[in-house]
C-alpha cells in the first residue's frame, strides 16, 4: 500500500526488491522517494514517512526487537527526527542479508 506496488513483483531484476518490507526499508534508508501520491503537502508525506518507520519496527522478525503499543503510540506522537531507522528485517532476500545469515 505504501508504495503503489504488489508485494511481489516477478518481473524484478534485483532480489532485493521482491520482498516488499525490505524494498521500503531501501528507500527509506535512503531517504529515496517512497512512490507515494495524493499528498497535498510536506507535513503529510512526513506523516505518512513516519508511519512507515514505525511499521517497520513493527514487523521485525525478533520479538524483542517490536516496540511495545505505548512506545508505537509515543513514536507516532513524536517528530520524525527522533526516530532510528530499524534494523533491516532478517526475512530480507538482499544478497548481504543472505551472506550474514548463511
Amino acid at each position: 500500500m505504501v508504495g503503489g506496488r504488489k508485494n511481489v513483483n516477478v518481473e524484478v531484476d534485483r532480489t532485493s526488491e521482491v520482498y516488499f518490507p525490505d524494498w521500503i526499508y531501501s528507500r527509506v534508508q535512503l531517504d529515496e522517494e517512497l512512490g507515494l501520491e495524493g499528498f497535498r503537502n510536506e507535513n503529510e508525506q512526513e506523516k505518512a514517512r513516519k508511519m512507515i518507520i514505525v511499521s517497520l519496527w513493527c514487523i521485525q522478525t525478533d520479538p524483542s526487537n517490536r516496540p511495545s503499543m505505548s512506545r508505537v503510540v509515543e513514536m507516532l506522537e513524536g517528530s520524525t527526527e527522533s526516530l532510528t531507522i530499524p534494523p533491516r528485517p532478517c526475512l530480507s532476500s538482499s544478497p548481504s542479508r543472505a551472506a550474514e545469515l548463511g
